[in-house]
């Protein structure tokens, strides 16, 4: 039986990516130089769709690594001379956190408790952060910030940088680039790719912040530093050989979001993400676990389970449907639900129709 997956990542793959996979075969791109005029010209093209799609200014650069988890790192290394400043709610930007500490950068943090969400008034920024991270979308624990918030805590804070990790809702946040000075996602979940690329976007200031790093005896990183990742960049190139074919195939699934149009895509994943939470919060056997409604994510639905959460897993299995389980503790007490646009929501009624049978 072939499966539907609403797992939070890797997770279901976009519909069209088996033919552009088929033709990448056919134009064996998995076989070409990333010094070629072939490769600069997919790459260009990649870059140009993710531009429009995420309304992406000219002064941003758009790179690629290995992991949305390496960002992590590369943006304490070039951005960050001594101090940062965290928002915690989750268990991924507590991993921010620590990356930061790892390369002995000194954190602040204003924590929330697990599935509790943060609104621009209650953010207390300390004096001589130079950098503010914040997660989006907490994929283990299904809290959205507002966007509106994100702007917000940028406009009141202007001479910091600020990072946003939209891993797991990339392309659906509506973020104003001109505000963020860096962001980051990878490509298995929303995108509906296989994992094996990470997309870090960067703003001049970050590309100063790292230049006047370098310049002053910083260590910046020997691989992926920002001053290297830029100066390729000019010319559509990267400093080593990276996942040429996964550059390929995120630019053809962004032509494909492009076509049917970023606004279309997100009122999709708002009536689907209406259509999870109106059925969790009436049905007997579940509750949604983010309590206020402006928090909840729209992309990573979390739901507590009256049962064992293995139990309706299985159950959902049977019918072919993959959802996944809780984060860390909550594992045997919740579920989550991605809710990507490689899932449309007829998938959603069908998956809503088997947890009700529960």
């Amino acid at each position: 039986m072939k499966q539907t997956y609403f797992t939070a990542g890797p997770a279901e793959l976009y519909p069209t990516i088996y033919q552009h996979l088929q033709t990448a075969m056919d134009e064996q791109i998995g076989s070409i130089s990333h010094r070629s005029a072939k490769f600069r010209s997919l790459y260009q093209f990649c870059v140009e769709q993710l531009r429009q799609l995420l309304t992406i200014p000219e002064s941003h650069g758009i790179y690629f690594t290995g992991s949305a988890s390496e960002v992590w790192e590369r943006i304490m290394l070039n951005c960050v001379e001594h101090e940062s400043f965290h928002l915690i709610n989750g268990s991924f930007s507590k991993k921010f956190c620590e990356y930061a500490t790892a390369v002995h950068k000194y954190t602040h943090k204003q924590e929330k408790p697990f599935g509790e969400g943060f609104d621009y008034g209650e953010v207390q920024v300390p004096e001589y952060a130079e950098l503010i991270a914040v997660t989006h979308n907490e994929t283990s624990s299904g809290v959205q910030m507002r966007t509106v918030d994100i702007h917000k805590l940028k406009r009141s804070n202007s001479k910091k940088l600020i990072a946003v990790d939209m891993v797991s809702s990339a392309p659906f946040p509506d973020l104003d680039f001109s505000l963020i000075d860096t962001a980051f996602f990878s490509v298995q979940k929303a995108f509906g790719m296989p994992a094996g690329l990470g997309v870090w976007i960067a703003g001049d200031k970050c590309l100063e912040k790292a230049e006047l790093l370098k310049h002053g005896d910083q260590h910046i990183g020997a691989h992926h530093n920002l001053p290297t990742l830029w100066k390729n960049f000019q010319n559509y190139e990267t400093p080593a050989t990276p996942n040429v074919l996964f550059i390929y195939l995120l630019g053809k699934i962004a032509q494909d979001f492009n076509r049917i149009g970023i606004e279309t895509i997100r009122k999709e994943t708002e009536e689907k993400a209406r259509m999870l939470y109106k059925f969790i919060e009436s049905h007997p056997e579940f509750s949604p676990f983010v309590k206020e409604e402006r928090h909840r994510s729209r992309t990573v639905v979390v739901a507590n389970t009256q049962k064992p959460s293995a139990d309706v897993i299985s159950k959902a299995k049977e019918a072919g449907l993959v959802v996944g389980s809780g984060y860390g503790q909550f594992k045997e007490t919740q579920i989550r639900i991605a809710n990507f646009p490689a899932t449309n929501t007829e998938q959603i009624s069908q998956l809503i129709d088997v947890l009700g049978r529960v």
